[in-house]
């Protein structure tokens, strides 16, 4: 630990990971005091994350299905109606769905996908702030890249050994799945 601390606003747990909720906002302000907190340091924050993570995706998966349900039909029309013109937009396009909707969800407002909500998690910058969009979409990029490669596919893998519960993806990208309950409370 360094001598630089974090001040602790009232009414707040003072602890590695220090910050504020307000109703008002629906910003929350975080920082760690040096590195992020891991499970021996607040196990609360991380406590069943893995598995709450693969559920979490499972809700996700379901949704980007529904979307593709909705969206297949379209361009199957538009394909049709263009002679094929537009059918090589149309394989871009169902690419992009559950690339757009993760890196929407993660870098919006409440930082977390329909299904990580649910299960009650959220995404944070390795320095406890919040991803932007940009940061959202690169972790979407290399979640893919790791989920569609039988070699990345290992990357998932090192959140069983990682303190924090991160996976390859997001060592890479510079966040962590955090218990969003839990920081709620601090």
């Amino acid at each position: 630990m360094s001598d630089k601390s974090v001040p602790v606003p009232s009414g707040s747990v003072p602890g590695p990971f220090s910050g504020h909720f307000t109703k008002e906002s629906t910003r929350r302000s975080f920082a760690w005091q040096d590195l992020p907190p891991d499970e021996t340091h607040d196990p609360d924050l991380f406590r069943g994350v893995i598995i709450r993570r693969i559920m979490a995706y499972l809700i996700d998966l379901l949704i980007v299905v529904g979307l593709y349900i909705v969206v297949t039909p379209v361009l199957w029309l538009v394909s049709l109606l263009t002679l094929g013109l537009l059918a090589p937009l149309s394989v871009i396009i169902a690419t992009l769905i559950p690339i757009a909707y993760h890196t929407a969800t993660i870098g919006g407002p409440r930082n977390a996908t329909v299904g990580q909500l649910i299960m009650r998690l959220e995404v944070r910058r390795w320095d406890g702030g919040r991803p932007g969009y940009l940061q959202a979409g690169v972790q979407t990029i290399l979640f893919y890249l790791s989920l569609g490669s039988g070699i990345l596919l290992l990357g998932f893998l090192l959140a069983l050994f990682d303190a924090r519960r991160r996976c390859l993806h997001d060592l890479l990208s510079g966040t962590l799945l955090v218990n969003s309950d839990r920081v709620d409370i601090l």
